[in-house]
């Protein structure tokens, strides 16, 4: 399965909307991991943020990065 590097934007402000925009595919995490960091290291603006997806296919990296996430729970000893 490939590795998808995305950048995701929040439109306005908001939390609630991601703007995904696929940048490379890469059949190897090593390399994968690499451009995202020097990506990263480039990047002068907030607001983006570059993540790799591991994935079947383009629409099931998408789907598990627009997907709603739970916080987790903090226990009280974790605080």
């Amino acid at each position: 399965m490939p590795y998808f590097l995305y950048k995701i934007s929040n439109r306005d402000s908001l939390d609630l909307i991601k703007n995904l925009e696929l940048l490379l595919v890469f059949d190897d995490f090593r390399a994968a991991k690499i451009e995202a960091k020097r990506l990263r290291a480039e990047q002068t603006e907030e607001g983006g943020s570059f993540k790799v997806m591991f994935a079947d296919n383009q629409l099931s990296a998408e789907e598990q990065l627009l997907e709603k996430r739970a916080k987790p729970v903090l226990m009280e000893h974790e605080r």
